[in-house]
């Protein structure tokens, strides 16, 4: 009979004077496939941690099986396995010196983050393999810091795979990946498995996890235990009402991005008009978070383009990051310091990232009740950095919208979210859209796009591919010998 690859016997983590996962046992067989499920900041990235060996057991113990061999240290682990994750990327777009995909790849190999050495010739082989398998040779010159999301989780990976591991360790996998991506990888991972290879899926989206034999578990208050039907029958959220104003809020002209001596946007000229609420849609890489991050003012447009941004006084930075929210893969990596849950949504009103002068009253008590809307007052006085990505991005959708903006850009702001997470953020979005505030969600699922955008674009190359009105949401059927009233123009 075979062994436990990992065997957990009554551990303990604690991390950040907290204690996300207590009394957990449980083994990982070969060529097991195991579902996580649960709330935010239920434990499951800790525990995805804690199997990789990146954290270790305060009580109890930890048992590995991955070469044959029983081994209490972590030491093995730490070569073969990886979490494929936000916060392995992380590490890359928080450097400041250049790492290709193929650095990254040839690093991996070895269980490292930084090539530091020549690749020997079974690295190189290696690598075809994977490339080959995962989609990534057309990125393996590329900078990693100018991919994009959905591109970064796919070298993650790769990397995952280049020690051949006995298991692969997945947090969040499909957030970020196009309808086709994650059909694609989705084959991957099934070809992996089928392989003998164990998967771990930590998922708030059960619906696109691979069709795999899943055993599933849930993963909740820092305990785990068998999965039961827990699905929650959450309301539609409601539609979106037509922001007033009129005239332009934003012109481009001819604009294009370079990031790294690559074209990663344009030539694109787009106008967006007051009382209009638009969806951008395209495959990995085709530009959608170069153009949010353009319109909040976080990158610039090259020599012989324009940006014009007619809803502001003046057109400077300060005012910028004061009158636009964005919630990005990007704003988040940026928040892991040790700034409060109450510094990340107070810095708002100041346009920066976790400090900001003090609040007013009133600032505060918005602080205060988003918090209580958003159920996040227990993180107000916790670090960032010691945040699961769902409970971090609850405070960034706070942060994006205390301050009231003009423009509110969610670029896949809702991933890494549960399901009671997005409905309570989505139920506050009416109110704000009536005082003025006009929103652009970057959304590869329809239910994230919301109801009641009125215009979409779709991107490919950095171009236009297709752009103009969205038909509207459907209403509720005409009586009886009554026509339908047709749309407004």
């Amino acid at each position: 009979m075979s062994l436990p690859l990992i065997e957990l016997r009554a551990v303990t983590v604690r991390v950040g004077g907290g204690t996300p996962l207590r009394d957990v046992t449980l083994s990982l067989w070969p060529g097991e496939a195991l579902r996580l499920e649960g709330p935010n900041g239920g434990g499951k990235t800790t525990l995805l941690r804690l199997l990789a060996g990146e954290v270790a057991p305060a009580a109890g113990e930890r048992v590995y099986r991955l070469d044959g061999q029983e081994r209490r240290s972590a030491v093995r682990a730490r070569q073969t396995l990886a979490v494929v994750g936000p916060d392995a990327e992380a590490f890359y777009l928080t450097r400041d010196w250049l790492q290709t995909v193929r650095d990254v790849l040839l690093a991996g190999s070895e269980g490292n983050s930084l090539r530091l050495w020549t690749p020997t010739p079974p690295a190189e082989a290696r690598l075809t393999e994977v490339a080959a398998l995962t989609g990534v040779w057309p990125l393996l010159d590329r900078d990693v810091r100018t991919l994009s999301h959905g591109q970064r989780r796919r070298v993650g990976l790769a990397r995952a795979l280049m020690p051949r591991p006995a298991a692969l360790l997945l947090d969040e996998f499909t957030d970020g990946l196009s309808a086709g991506a994650r059909a694609e990888l989705g084959e991957v991972l099934r070809e992996v498995h089928g392989a003998g290879v164990a998967v771990v899926l930590a998922t708030h989206r059960p619906e696109e996890a691979p069709a795999l034999p899943w055993r599933r578990l849930r993963v909740e208050g820092g305990t785990v235990r068998g999965a039961g039907d827990t699905a929650l029958a959450l309301p539609s959220p409601p539609p979106l009402p037509r922001p007033p104003g009129a005239g332009d809020l934003v012109r481009l002209r001819n604009v294009e991005v370079y990031r790294n001596g690559r074209r990663a946007l344009g030539p694109l000229s787009w106008t967006w008009r007051a009382g209009e609420h638009w969806r951008v849609t395209g495959e990995n890489g085709s530009g959608k978070s170069t153009l949010a991050r353009l319109i909040a003012g976080e990158l610039s447009a090259a020599l012989g383009g324009r940006v014009e941004r007619p809803f502001l006084a003046r057109d400077l930075l300060t005012e910028r990051r004061r009158t636009v929210g964005l919630v990005s893969a990007e704003t988040s990596v940026r928040q892991r310091r040790g700034w409060t849950g109450r510094e990340v949504i107070g810095s708002a009103w100041g346009g920066t990232e976790g400090f900001a002068p003090d609040l007013t009253p009133e600032q505060a008590a918005r602080v205060e009740a988003l918090a209580g809307q958003l159920g996040v007052t227990e993180l107000l006085e916790r670090p960032a950095d010691t945040l699961s990505q769902g409970q971090l991005r609850r405070l960034l959708l706070a942060r994006a919208v205390a301050h009231q903006p003009r423009l509110l850009i969610l670029d896949e702001g809702l991933d890494f979210v549960d399901a009671d997470a997005r409905a309570r953020f989505l139920a506050l979005l009416p109110d704000l859209v009536r005082a003025g505030t006009h929103l652009l969600v970057v959304a590869h699922r329809e239910g994230d796009a919301l109801p009641g955008l009125t215009h979409g674009l779709e991107l490919a190359e950095g171009r236009v591919r297709w752009l103009g009105p969205l038909p509207p949401p459907a209403g509720p059927p005409a009586p009886p010998g009554k026509a339908p009233a047709p749309a407004a123009r």
